[in-house]
Formats: structure tokens, C-alpha cells, sequence
């Protein structure tokens, strides 16, 4: 129950912001927070990551759907057994429904977060939670594969 608490504040966090940034920015609107490094800047993106696949907004529902169904499958089988997987799944699983509900809705996903210095594409809270999610699935992906050789 946990875990999926996890994913409910993730998504809630994320619609929240996501409403705040709708309701008080205009589209392409920047903030600066640390000018020159780090703005809010108001945007919309039809694809995935880094702009990909623009247009594409049924594909990413399936897809997302059936992602959620295997997090949500994993997330009951492993249980108590890997805390750091369940976590890595429930900030994925948080995050995948976070940009779900905005395409479903929309057809596209509302990003803000933006680090002017280094030219990054502008993101948002699930984004953030995704790729925390996977960083940890990796990390312990490493983790486990140093105890099988040790073992």
C-alpha cells in the first residue's frame, strides 16, 4: 500500500503543478528562477521524451496503459521483497500516470521545468519521477549483479 501511496502523491504533485503553471502562465511564458540557469518556462509537448514521436498521442496511451498494467503486476508480486524496486516502480508508476491523464485529457503534456544553462528540453514532475524510478531500477540492477558474482 505504501508504493502505491507513492505513486498517488507523485501524481498529484505533478497534475498540481502542471494546473498551477496552465492557470497562471501563458504558453511559452519563462520565469527565471536563477537567470540564465534554471526558469520556469511554460510548454507544451505532443511527443515523448526530448520531443520524439510528435503526434503520437493513442500510441502513448496504449503504451502507457500496458506499462502501468506490468508496474502495477510487479509492484503485487514483489511486494515487501525489494524495497528499492518497489519504490523505483512506484515513482515510475506515479509519473507514467501523471502524463497519461494529460494526453488522455489534451493530447499533450504540459512542461515547465526548464535548465536554461545546459540547453536541456523542459520537463516536469513526472519526468523527474521517471527517471528517478529507472535511475534506482538500474542501481540495482548494478547491485545485484555485483552480489552474483560475489556469491
Amino acid at each position: 500500500m505504501l508504493y502505491y501511496m507513492i505513486a498517488l502523491i507523485v501524481f498529484v504533485v505533478d497534475q498540481a503543478t502542471k494546473w498551477i503553471v496552465v492557470k497562471t502562465m501563458e504558453l511559452g511564458q519563462t520565469i527565471p528562477l536563477i537567470e540564465g540557469v534554471f526558469h520556469f518556462t511554460s510548454h507544451r509537448n505532443r511527443g515523448a521524451a526530448f520531443g520524439i514521436l510528435q503526434d503520437q498521442r493513442w500510441f502513448f496511451i496504449v503504451i502507457t496503459l500496458l506499462v502501468v498494467g506490468g508496474i502495477i503486476y510487479y509492484l503485487r508480486k514483489l511486494g515487501k521483497d525489494n524495497p528499492r524496486v518497489s519504490l523505483a516502480l512506484s515513482l515510475i508508476l506515479g509519473g507514467a500516470a501523471g502524463n497519461f491523464l494529460d494526453r488522455l485529457l489534451f493530447g499533450e503534456v504540459v512542461d515547465f521545468l526548464d535548465f536554461t544553462l545546459i540547453n536541456y528540453p523542459i520537463f516536469n514532475i513526472a519526468d523527474s519521477a521517471i527517471v528517478i524510478g529507472v535511475g534506482l531500477m538500474i542501481w540495482d540492477t548494478i547491485l545485484e549483479m555485483k552480489r552474483e558474482r560475489r556469491g
